[in-house]
């Protein structure tokens, strides 16, 4: 009999870490390969994740609620396989190699896991994952200034909890040193009818996420009334044979995103993020839906390589994200890669809305309800007022590099094709 040590493993673009939630086995228990062994929570969604080899569980290195590095021992699995768990030692040498990797990486590639301003002391020996490292990079903490702060996990670690908890007493601190230009506390009142709810975890991860944007991107707007009336058409005449050939229905979202995917195309610009001063031009068109759940909270699943796709495969991809969105069932596969995104305010009633950026995407669009208003028509014999189908274009991007020019003429294309959008076309 051997020994393997299991590892969090990498959960999606971004994911640096997450959070035991579960354990689906107990010690001693026999466990088959890919077999699902915990519940893992990530920024971005919960999932299970399956065991690399089969065997026993041997032991569980962690517990439910503590926060883990992609790339750290979990547990150990016994095998028959000749394979054994490194030493103590040999387990901080390889998470020591595993961050020299990701640091080591080339400096085009679009990543997160950012050195700090300093380096780390010669003489702290202690390892940081790369979360703790980046946060370190965020706020200019220094590498002798890292070393200092008192670690509660394991071996002394560091852990993201003990660097937000140093942060808020430095600023504190820093507060109370400069009164003169420290922001005022808000207080809220709160009186005997007043009901106190808990934030979940989501809704705590989405405001964190709503604030970071808008502290890192600035913000633009640009707004575009596109004629719906040929898609409108099309679809109440095509809807039911849709439905009778693929079983299921077919939404306005897919012509969305279809018209976004081409003018992408056109405009490669908007499908860029920001890596500190460099810009990285995707090469994927990889569009993102915001999709309501029944919490409330929003969640964003990818539709790979959309512009490779023709109506009725964005539909499907629509469709099948939906329903696994809203029953949990989605990966974080299909949350992660995600290069720009679309969201339908029009499905709440709002004729407009001026959304946040996903980071660390550089735009988003939204669209508004689809409203019957009456408007000028050019015909060969003249003008006529006639009633169309009318819906706002919202495109909110970073002004630190899509320019209003790049901006306005991207949301102008993608209502040019809504708007010539053919209406004799099949599917």
């Amino acid at each position: 009999m051997a020994s393997v040590e299991m590892l969090m493993p990498k959960m999606g673009e971004s994911i640096i870490e997450g959070t035991i939630l579960s354990w689906l086995k107990k010690e001693g228990e026999t466990i088959e390969q890919d077999e699902s062994v915990l519940e893992v929570a990530t920024d971005k969604v919960d999932t299970e994740v399956p065991a690399t080899h089969a065997g026993v569980l041997k032991k569980i290195l962690v517990n439910e609620g503590e926060v883990v590095a992609v790339g750290a021992p979990i547990a150990v699995i016994e095998t028959s396989e000749e394979e054994s768990v490194p030493s103590a030692g040999k387990t901080d040498e390889k998470a020591d190699a595993k961050t020299e990797l990701i640091e080591s990486a080339p400096e085009n590639t679009a990543t997160i896991l950012e050195e700090p301003n300093q380096s780390i002391s010669p003489s702290d020996s202690r390892f940081y994952s790369p979360l703790v490292k980046s946060i370190a990079k965020e706020e200019g903490i220094s590498g002798d200034e890292l070393a200092k702060i008192p670690g509660t996990g394991k071996e002394g670690r560091v852990t993201k909890q003990d660097m937000l908890a140093y942060l808020d007493k430095r600023n504190t601190v820093s507060q109370a040193s400069s009164p003169s230009i420290a922001e005022p506390k808000v207080q809220v009142s709160i009186s005997a009818s007043d009901e106190i709810i808990e934030m979940d975890r989501m809704r705590k991860m989405i405001a964190q996420r709503m604030v970071d944007s808008k502290r890192i991107s600035a913000h633009v707007t640009s707004f575009v009334e596109a004629d719906m009336t040929n898609i409108v058409l099309w679809r109440e005449k095509n809807k039911s044979a849709y439905r009778a050939k693929y079983g299921e229905s077919i939404t306005y979202t897919p012509f969305f995103i279809e018209a976004v995917a081409r003018a992408i195309r056109d405009f490669p610009m908007i499908n860029i993020s920001v890596d500190g001063d460099k810009i990285i031009k995707k090469k994927d068109i990889n569009v993102g839906m915001a999709v309501a759940l029944p919490s409330g909270n929003l969640i964003v699943p990818v539709i790979r390589n959309a512009d490779q796709l023709n109506l009725v495969g964005i539909s499907k991809k629509v469709n099948d994200l939906a329903v696994r969105a809203r029953n949990n069932k989605l990966g974080p596969d299909d949350l992660a890669g995600g290069t720009y995104t679309v969201s339908n305010v029009g499905s709440f009633g709002n004729v407009m809305g001026t959304p946040i950026i996903p980071q660390p995407q550089v735009a988003i669009m939204a669209v508004g309800a689809i409203v019957k208003k009456p408007a000028v028509i050019e015909t060969p014999t003249g003008d006529v007022i006639g009633i169309r189908h009318k819906m706002f274009l919202s495109h909110s991007y970073d002004h630190r590099v899509v320019d209003g020019s790049l901006g306005g003429m991207f949301v102008r294309k993608v209502a040019d094709y809504l708007e010539s959008f053919d209406i004799h076309s099949t599917f």
